[in-house]
């Protein structure tokens, strides 16, 4: 018998920042490593991964990351994972270009890494353990689902999975192995639970492409597309339409360049040379305005909105959107970026341009809804369950369907990150917050010194700004030399706001009085006196709390 426990750094109650770790007889497995994309309060950060710190300690335990795909939901942590836990990575060939291009733009030496490329058909041994994987159905190629072999029976992790069947060959998945794998009795599945809410009608997928037909056949001008750059199965959808129009492609984005690079040199996308063009900057000759271009503008998460609205307001250096074009938005709003949604479909409206909106039902979840999540749970079979990927109410949902097939609830579990699942001796048992788990704050290349206070005083300052008195003393002759100076940042407005100013200089003045009477000046509680003074006056005036910082500087006369 083996000891087995789960638990979760990030992803459970959250939509990112996946990552999970399987612990069998205290060897650890990691499945995946993404970042989460921050809300608008969180100021100037960038994205947030988990806390992986915990795992420092078991370093020498850890038998590897496996990673289910390239979505940075599911990769993106490790450049700043792996400065800390160089341990072996383990991804299918698409995934592992896209992890080594992240890598080598973080400045990594790949050569001192362990980058292990899988295919489905890899089995792994780790002494009394396997680790296998089987093919997807998901919005990027070589996506698989990861099980774990142990003496108990075998945990499966599905990851992100749609059974979309009218997919390429390369996005299909492989129900042979899954049916292998229920014969191997299957005692925990980790499936996702994003779209456990959702239901879909069959046909989309028809239906998509009659809207774009028609959209292609009615354009006099030029076709501008936005699209998010992982999403490669569309990518290649609007590519084949564009095709068959006989139009010119040009993909806009940096990021997405690569992505889409990597997937031309790999064979994931087949757009023809000859069909792919660049465009030249903006000039006096060249205005990038042939009505036979079709522009892929993609980007990850507010890029495509962002860029349509530079192209709007003629600020963009490639495209300029005039009334002779027509639009189409393809990418649904992501959490943190519905106002930004909101603002470029206003902004595209004012421009003249025909705007179609693809209805977000015919844009296909790239996750799996809940007659594909009852069929996978039918499929395989599973002891327990666990729903992962997902917000409370996804988890909540997944339960629910479970339930509807016949599971009893206390086989279905839903638990947040750091929360152990123990199986031993086939006793099961949940010790609640059992792992210390948090959130480090990325803001440009920091790790780890955004915390909670910075994050306060940013609010802060978006809230209510700030404000500096500079003052030069003399230590020696005890007073002060010169003039006081106020700056203010986003406090008030100086010329309508004088009174207020020389009321604080006032208080400067009478706070610094019973410093500059002794013998010495203590610098700190001087600073300290003059700040709450100063404080409490402006709250008492306008209700405000400005970051108030006194610069006194020490002058000899």
């Amino acid at each position: 018998m083996s000891q087995i426990r789960f638990f979760a750094l990030g992803g459970l109650g959250e939509n990112g920042k996946n990552m999970y770790v399987i612990d069998v007889d205290r060897d650890l497995y990691i499945l995946d490593a993404g970042i989460k994309y921050p809300s608008s309060e969180l100021y100037g950060v960038d994205e947030i991964i988990p806390d992986y710190k915990v795992l420092l300690r078991a370093k020498n335990r850890i038998k590897g990351i496996f990673l289910s795909h390239a979505h940075e939901d599911h990769i993106s942590a490790l450049p700043h994972i792996l400065k800390d836990l160089n341990v072996p990575v383990y991804a299918t060939n698409f995934t592992m270009q896209i992890v080594k291009d992240l890598l080598k733009e973080a400045e990594f030496n790949l050569e001192e890494l362990t980058l292990n490329t899988i295919s489905q058909n890899s089995i792994i041994k780790f002494g009394n353990v396997r680790v296998s994987f089987f093919n997807t159905t998901h919005s990027i190629p070589e996506s698989v689902g990861i099980a774990i072999h142990t003496v108990d029976g075998v945990i499966v992790y599905t990851s992100d999975f749609t059974f979309d069947q009218s997919g390429h060959l390369k996005y299909q998945t492989d129900f042979r192995k899954i049916n292998e794998l229920a014969e191997k009795h299957v005692l925990l599945l980790l499936s996702e639970s994003l779209g456990s809410t959702l239901v879909l009608n069959g046909g989309v997928n028809q239906s998509l492409d009659h809207k774009l037909n028609s959209i292609y056949a009615n354009a006099e001008g030029r076709i501008i597309v936005s699209l998010f750059s992982s999403d490669l199965k569309k990518i290649q959808r609007v590519v084949d339409m564009s095709l068959q129009h006989h139009k010119k492609i040009a993909i806009i984005g940096r990021r997405a360049q690569r992505i889409v690079d990597i997937a031309i040199a790999d064979g994931y996308l087949d757009i023809p040379k000859t069909s792919l063009i660049n465009l030249k900057f903006i000039d006096d000759k060249n205005k990038n305005d042939d009505p036979n271009i079709v522009a892929l503008v993609t980007g990850n998460r507010h890029e495509p909105f962002f860029m349509l609205q530079r192209m709007c307001k003629k600020a963009d250096r490639l495209i300029h959107i005039t009334e002779q074009d027509t639009v189409v938005l393809m990418t649904p709003p992501v959490p943190g970026t519905e106002k930004m949604a909101a603002r470029t479909l206003d902004v595209l409206y004012r421009s003249d341009a025909i705007v179609e909106n693809i209805d977000k039902r015919l844009l296909t979840s790239a996750h799996a809804t809940g007659e594909e999540l009852k069929m996978m749970i039918n499929l395989l079979k599973p002891k327990y369950i666990i729903p992962t990927i997902g917000e409370y109410r996804h988890q909540y949902g997944l339960k629910k369907l479970a339930e509807e097939i016949g599971y009893d609830s206390d086989h279905v579990f839903i638990l947040d990150n750091g929360d152990v699942l123990n199986i031993k001796d086939k006793d099961l048992f949940i010790s609640r917050n059992e792992i210390s788990v948090g959130e480090i704050l990325i803001d440009g290349t920091a790790v780890g010194d955004v915390n909670d206070y910075v994050m306060k005083d940013r609010e802060l300052l978006a809230e209510d700004g700030a404000l500096l008195i500079v003052a030069h003393v003399s230590p020696k002759y005890k007073k002060i030399l010169g003039d006081v100076e106020i700056v203010t940042k986003g406090f008030v407005y100086v010329q309508e706001s004088e009174e207020i100013l020389n009321n604080i200089k006032q208080l400067f003045y009478k706070a610094s009085e019973k410093h500059l009477k002794g013998k010495y000046i203590n610098w700190n509680e001087y600073k300290r006196d003059v700040r709450n003074e100063i404080n409490r006056y402006i709250y008492q005036e306008i209700k405000r709390r400005p970051i108030t910082i006194p610069v006194i500087i020490s002058t000899e006369i």
